[in-house]
């Protein structure tokens, strides 16, 4: 096997996810405490919810920054396919804290829709949620720009956490005018019902990308077909087969039987393969460890190509 080529400025991708994390974490207190205050000022369960939402994001954002960090670690003697997948647990226990506040604000909010309260305060509430939601907007539009740059999985499902509290917020200020305006108090809770059911199919989306990362899910189709073009296309290759791919963090693993002449020399054969390696190292983006494992052309073995037909 090649050794695995880093894209350029893999340092300073580890810099910038760390940056985003620290800021993330310390952003998220911050607009707990703010909305937490408008909670008590109001009473508005809505915004009750935003901050709940913003605590769990402030855990959230703890788990990734440790995410961030334990999966930028080399390999070492006891992971030697590297910490990537530290990301994807980061990911996945935000949207397990994600769900678990969905479902407590969510029976909350409907006993506060069956046992409705009245709220104080308006104004002051009104005013905490826009500020929170101007900060929300700026960290998302930094943690995108980090995201573009690092295809970073715990920042991406940071970044979701605060696309939702950016929804929240709005909701809130929502909620809040449609009950001064109206007086209508069952506003709040239905504005806060609606927020967790939100917040519920949020975490969901999270822990489907997590998973992909952590079950080892294969690359995308069009990917696979341009790894098999791209090891065809080097000279001495007659075939490929028994592709198998995965990802972890911002670290791709690619492994495949490459098929040569029978009557080559090993070491022609090595070099070939080789070839082949860095040809796909060269193909995708961040960090890839390419594996080819050198076959005579037409052997006759068991596939795992064809398992994987038989079952499909």
């Amino acid at each position: 096997m090649a050794m695995p080529v880093q894209s350029e400025g893999a340092d300073r991708a580890h810099r910038l996810k760390a940056l985003s994390a620290n800021v993330t974490l310390a952003t998220a207190f911050v607009l707990t405490a703010v909305k937490l205050g408008g909670w008590l000022a109001t009473g508005s369960m809505a915004l009750m919810a935003s901050a709940v939402d913003s605590l769990v994001d402030a855990g959230a954002s703890f788990v990734t920054l440790v995410g961030v960090r334990y999966a930028s670690k080399p390999p070492d003697s006891e992971h030697r396919f590297g910490h990537g997948k530290g990301e994807a647990v980061a990911a996945f226990t935000q949207a397990t804290f994600l769900a678990g506040a969905a479902f407590v604000l969510g029976f909350n909010s409907a006993q506060r829709l069956v046992f409705p309260v009245p709220l104080d305060s308006l104004e002051v509430g009104v005013v905490l949620i826009a500020g929170s939601l101007v900060v929300a907007c700026a960290l998302v539009a930094l943690q995108t720009w980090v995201v573009r740059r690092t295809g970073s999985t715990a920042i991406a499902a940071d970044r979701a956490h605060y696309v939702t509290d950016i929804a929240v917020n709005a909701a809130v200020l929502v909620a809040l005018a449609v009950t001064q305006v109206t007086g209508w108090t069952r506003a709040d809770p239905v504005f806060a019902l609606a927020i967790s059911g939100y917040m519920l199919w949020n975490a969901h989306g999270i822990a489907r990308e997590a998973l992909a990362q952590l079950l080892d899910a294969e690359l995308p189709g069009d990917e696979r077909r341009k790894i098999k073009q791209a090891v065809r296309a080097c000279a001495g290759v007659r075939d490929i087969h028994d592709l198998r791919t995965r990802f972890s963090g911002d670290r791709t693993f690619v492994e495949y039987h490459l098929e040569v002449d029978p009557g080559l020399t090993v070491d022609v054969g090595h070099a070939i393969g080789d070839a082949t390696e860095l040809a796909v190292q060269t193909l995708l983006p961040g960090t890839v460890e390419a594996t080819a494992h050198v076959e005579p052309f037409g052997i006759a073995d068991m596939r795992l190509d064809d398992v994987v037909a038989e079952r499909s």
